[in-house]
């Protein structure tokens, strides 16, 4: 029968180590949406926002790296989700739901389009509200970010 195990032997069995906040490297990344399917583009930039590519990733700490997406206008959609797919807002007054279409919001909005597939990819908490400040999108191919040193990110 084997010996059961002491409290001093189960103590070096294994030591869980959490980031220290300040030890955190945040890097900036680079990713081109042009032709790239949008919930897997989404996916990629989630995980890069939360830190899931990093050995240090710890679930309830900000350990993730800045993102910035550059022509998310030219996102690509599958199927025919350009003429189906919607989203749908409502003022809280009776009657006052507006729905718009991805193709006519890509026109209106195009970085909304991408901000919100990143967000439904997040927890639901405080923290999620302090990783999507780190997702910079723009439009077009131009963004003020270049004092950063963006490191091109293929997804």
């Amino acid at each position: 029968m084997p010996s059961a195990m002491t409290t001093f032997d189960s103590y070096f069995l294994m030591k869980t180590t959490l980031p220290k906040i300040d030890s955190i490297e945040k890097k900036w990344y680079l990713i081109d949406a042009e032709g790239k399917t949008l919930g897997r583009l989404a996916v990629t930039i989630a995980n890069l926002l939360r830190g899931r590519n990093k050995p240090i990733y710890t679930p309830h700490l900000d350990t993730g790296d800045f993102v910035i997406v550059i022509n998310a206008d030219k996102v690509k959609l599958t199927g025919k989700k350009k003429e189906q797919k919607e989203y749908m807002f409502f003022s809280g007054w009776r009657g006052n739901e507006k729905y718009i279409n991805v193709e006519d919001m890509l026109k209106k909005r195009p970085t909304f389009v991408l901000e919100h597939a990143v967000k439904g990819m997040l927890p639901g908490n405080r923290l999620a509200r302090q990783i999507i400040k780190k997702l910079k999108i723009y439009a077009s191919s131009e963004h003020p970010h270049e004092a950063q040193n963006p490191i091109p990110y293929d997804a």
